[in-house]
Order: structure tokens, then sequence, then C-alpha cells
């Protein structure tokens, strides 16, 4: 037996946990980000302090921000590895309510550890404490409820094995992974207990790759048979499976062409004779052509978002579906035939299944056709020649292909929101797995510093290129803080267009004229004063990072290259024009519009969307 606190168990705990898959072993906690307060001082604090274990303390500058790194973290990791968070209880807590809303909704394993009020009640109320009048057994931690794959509360030291067991196989379930909260009452953790030494010993957690059922593979595999003109979208999970050789091959042995979503875009690496590129409301024409002909998709590690099925528009009339993903609840969309298990095994058991068939050249040499032709619509966007060279801003295409051409093949992009993601998933170039990292499936602004971070933390031998607008940069810049203490150097490029960019475009769509979407002095009523004296490029300065400023697409190349040469964070900053726009995807977004408007273009909106809308489809 161990004579410890419930903290310091918790922290020799995580420091033994390993993940194993394919027989390679992985650390499942690299280390614990924390800010601490009175709720979790005294305990996680004093025994990472004093630990001698192998789980290094980061100290983060925003609660959301450090659940965003471990995020990031552990996508990078492949799922195979992870950050822990601790936080106090109240707004030290909540504030990582947004994070664990984005890990479980982009299947990503993160640990929390919120502080909770005591578990004694005898102080009540304390500091910070909700007092539900309807149970003295309720507080802020319970709204991490529905956001967490799994969530308990540690009343008393003997529960603590069990929860860390349970929450430890939530994180290393791929079918189950996601936010995973233990709330600690601050009393708790300060409490000794005399643990079992058995809790502490070494333990490894096997990654599981579940094949599919026979039946089904033979199913899937007669189905396809039967197809003309299949297409494969390629989703989240082949990456985290590592499965892209095997879809590869799988692709080149049939002959179908291969789509991605935001999660499984470089799958394939830019070039490749079938790839298609990105898929969706932000895809490429050439993937949504081949989509809109094609009668069976295959969907392999994909949950099938809005933006990947154009808010289910783009599938002809009688396509069907092979859905492959290792849980039934995404396998089951679209009405596909389910194919449960884990993507590398499930395409090697498919590719058995179909030997010897092939779509023919005709199919692949349309995707070739139409491939070709995005290519050069990419190369007119990206061309620096298009871009003015006095001063004035620059279209975002133009940026976003210097940054491609500074990343080169070891470079890894990192984004989140605003019109950014929707131009990088139609234009980046990606040299394969990893290098592509844009958080869409929550789209949240913020994510981008703090998640080039963890990108970072777990891909050292990578160089990181975040790509943040003036609107995410002052929501969360706070991480240029961390990442300059801790000597992990960033490459964040900085892109001004004076407001949200996206949402302007998007409100002038619907009839919204733009109202809130633009930086500047209130006017008339509006903000249409002039612009405001806000030197972001001086405020990055200010949190410790080098800062280049960059007026031409030649000066942006230059600030590029000397920025990936420093050996520290470095922010380019660069402005772009809001009005500049990238090429169409020629696919739909349902984003409902007013049914009576007062004005011309408001009707006009409707009439679009209306028109639009006859184009959804059911599935069933």
């Amino acid at each position: 037996m161990t004579r410890l606190t419930v903290a310091q168990a918790v922290v020799r705990f995580l420091a033994a946990q390993w993940s194993e898959r394919d027989g390679a072993e992985h650390r499942l906690f690299g280390g614990c980000l924390g800010i601490f307060g009175h709720g979790n001082v005294a305990g996680l604090g004093q025994a990472l302090a004093t630990s001698t274990e192998d789980l290094p303390y980061r100290l983060s500058r925003n609660e959301q921000a450090m659940v965003h790194t471990a995020a990031a973290y552990a996508r990078a990791a492949n799922r195979m590895s992870t950050l822990a968070c601790t936080t106090s209880i109240g707004p030290g807590a909540t504030n990582m309510i947004t994070g664990a809303a984005g890990a479980t909704i982009n299947r990503l394993p993160v640990l929390l550890l919120p502080g909770d009020v005591f578990s004694t009640r005898v102080a009540n109320p304390v500091l910070q404490e909700l007092e539900d009048p309807r149970s003295y057994d309720v507080s802020v931690n319970d709204c991490f409820k529905p956001v967490s794959r799994f969530w308990d509360r540690v009343n008393r030291p003997e529960q603590l094995p069990s929860a860390l067991l349970a929450a430890t196989r939530v994180l290393t379930d791929p079918a189950e992974t996601g936010a995973v909260t233990l709330a600690l009452p601050q009393d708790v953790q300060a409490e000794a207990w005399d643990w079992p030494d058995e809790l502490f010993e070494r333990r490894v957690w096997h990654v599981p790759r579940h094949r599919p059922e026979r039946a089904a593979v033979a199913r899937a595999a007669e189905l396809i048979r039967s197809a003309a003109r299949p297409v494969i979208i390629a989703g989240g999970g082949v990456l985290y499976s590592e499965a892209a050789d095997r879809l590869r091959e799988f692709a080149e042995t049939h002959g179908v062409p291969v789509a991605e979503t935001q999660a499984g875009k470089g799958a394939l690496p830019h070039g490749h004779p079938l790839a298609l590129g990105a898929v969706g409301a932000t895809g490429t024409t050439a993937a949504n052509a081949v989509v809109r002909e094609a009668d069976l998709v295959i969907g392999v590690g994909t949950r099938y978002s809005d933006f990947t099925t154009a808010s289910h528009s783009l599938f002809a009339a009688g396509t069907r579906f092979v859905n492959l993903n290792v849980t039934g609840f995404d396998a089951a969309k679209l009405s596909g035939l389910q194919l449960v298990g884990d993507a590398r095994e499930g395409l090697a058991d498919l590719g058995e299944a179909l030997a010897g068939w092939d779509t023919g050249a005709a199919h692949r040499e349309r995707a070739a056709t139409l491939i070709r032709a995005w290519d050069a619509t990419v190369d007119a966007a990206y061309d620096p020649s298009a871009s003015p060279e006095d001063g004035s801003p620059l279209p975002q295409t133009a940026v976003i292909g210097a940054v491609n051409a500074a990343a080169g093949d070891d470079g890894v992009v990192v984004c989140a929101a605003g019109s950014m993601p929707g131009d990088l998933h139609k234009l980046w170039r990606p040299s394969g797995p990893g290098a592509y990292h844009v958080e869409y499936g929550y789209s949240c602004m913020g994510y981008e510093i703090a998640g080039g971070l963890g990108v970072k933390l777990a891909a050292p031998e990578r160089e990181v290129f975040v790509l943040v607008g003036d609107g995410s940069y002052l929501m969360m810049a706070q991480e240029l803080v961390t990442a300059v203490a801790e000597g992990v150097k960033l490459v964040v490029v900085l892109v001004d267009n004076s407001g949200f960019a996206s949402i302007g475009a998007l409100s002038e769509s619907v009839g919204a004229e733009r109202l809130g979407t633009s930086y500047a002095y209130r006017g008339s009523g509006r903000y249409d004063g002039g612009p405001l004296p806000v030197d972001l490029a001086a405020n990055a300065a200010s949190l410790g990072a080098t800062v280049l400023r960059a007026d031409t697409v030649a000066g942006l190349r230059e600030a590029l290259k000397e920025a990936r040469a420093a050996t520290t964070t470095t922010v380019v900053y660069v402005r772009t024009d809001p009005m500049s726009r990238a090429p169409s995807s020629e696919a739909w977004w349902d984003v409902p519009v007013a049914e009576v408007s007062t004005t011309a273009a408001g009707e006009e909106a409707r009439q679009a969307y209306e028109s639009a809308r006859k184009e959804q489809r059911r599935h069933l």
C-alpha cells in the first residue's frame, strides 16, 4: 500500500499509462496543462509541484486554449497520446467547456480535471459555488456532461481507482473517445488514502483494430462490384487509423478516385492521379463533379457533416452508400451499408473481397481530367503576378499559396475558423498525412494558435504554420506567450482583413447586410466609421513573438523564409482584402434565409435559397 493524497495518486497513475497499437507503445499522457486557483492549487498543484513522475507540467494562459492544445496534440498523435488539463472550480472550469465540446465533436481524447466544490459541504457556499437550490450535489462541472464521453465526480478517495480506469478506457477506445471529465472536489484532492500498489504499476492500453463482419464485407463487395462510377470519401478515420497507404493501394488497384473531408485531407498527397481533393461545400470542382456523378459512395472514416454532403444536396437520387467506420453510429448514416471496423483493416478486407475488380480506364481518366482542370484553377488563384504589389491588401488566396510553398514537405498548416478553412480545404496542396490540420468539426475561433502549440508539442520535427485571422486572433492570442515561454517554435501568419470575411459574405448572401462583420468605429448608427487604430502586429510583439510585416506577395515570401529559418516563434503580419474570393466549389450549404424581408436583396436571397433547397435529399 502507498499513502498519497488523491491528487498525488492521480498524477502517479497518469504517468504510468501507455497506449499500444501494432506493437508501438506511446505515453498516453504527454503532460499536464494547468492554471491554478483555490480549487486545485492545494491538490493537483501541490502534486505536480512535488512529483518526480514523468508527467511534465506546462503553464497555459487560457483554460479554453489549453483544451484546444490537448485536442490538437491528440490529433497530431493519431489519438495515441493526449494531454491532461486541470483548472480550479468556477470560471476556470467552465472556460474548458467549449474546448471539451470541440474535442468530443472531433472524436479526440482529452482528459479534463476541474476542481469542484467541497464534498463535505461544511463551508458552503464556497467561493464560485453555483448553489443550485434543487440539489447540493450540483456544481458548474455538471455542465460538462453533454460534451463529455465519460463524466464522473470523485466524492470519496476510494472512488478514484474505478473513475481513473473508466476514464482511461474511454480515452483509448477509438469508437468512444472524446473529452473525459473527472470532477475533483477540492477537499478530496488533498485527502490522503492508502492505495493498492497495483494502481500505479505500468499499464498498457491496447488500442484495437476491429475488423468488419465477414458477411458485411461480402455484401459491400457485391454492391461495389455493381457500381460503374464509385468514389471514396476519406474522413479523419483514415488518418487516425494510419490507413493512408492502404487507402492509396485500394484506390490504385480498383480505380476508385478519392475525395477528402476537412479531417481527412492529406489522406492522398496532392499530385496523385486519383486525388480529387476536398469534397462538399468547401470542395474542389473535381471532387464535387465526380461525387455528383457517382452511383456509389464509399465513406471511410467520415461522419458526413453538412459541409461534406453540401447539406445533403451533393449526392444524386438513388446513390448508394457503403460506410466503413469504427462506430455504428457513423456507419449507419445516409442509410448506408454498414462496415463497422478499423479503416485500415476494413480496407484490406474489402480489397481482398474485390480481387480482380476495377472500374476501368474511362472512370480513371474522367477523374484525371477534372483534377487537371482544378489544378489550373488553383495555379491561377496562387499566381503572385495577379496580386497587387503596391502595398494594398492581398487576396487571401495569394497568402495561402505563399504559405503552401513555404510549408514544403515537412510543414503542417493549422487553422480553424472563418473564411480561411474553406479556402484551405479547396486550395491547399498537402504533401501527405499530417500536413493539414484544420479544426472544422466545431470551427472554433481561437483554436488556431493553441492548436498549433499542441501540434508542435506532439510533432516537434515538423514546421508548424498557423494561419489565423484577425477575428480569431483577438479572441485568443494568449498562447503565443506559452509558446515563447516553452521555447516552442511556431510560424504564425496573422491575416488582417478588418473583420469577419466569411460571415460578412454569408451575411450578405442571406440579406443581413454584413451587420457586425467589420471592425470600424460606430458611425451613423452602425459600424461604418473609419478604421480602428488597432495594431495587431505590435500586440503580437508585446506577447514576446518576433514579428515581421509583409505588404506584398514578394515580401510575404521573404518573411516566411525568414520565419521558417528562425528558432523561435515568429508572427508574419499581412493585410488581406475581405472582398476577395476563392474559386467556387460549385456546391451549396444550407443556411436558412428570412422568409420575409423589407429589402429586395433579402427577397432575392430567399428565392435563391428556396431554389437550392430543392436539391436536398434524405437518402432513405
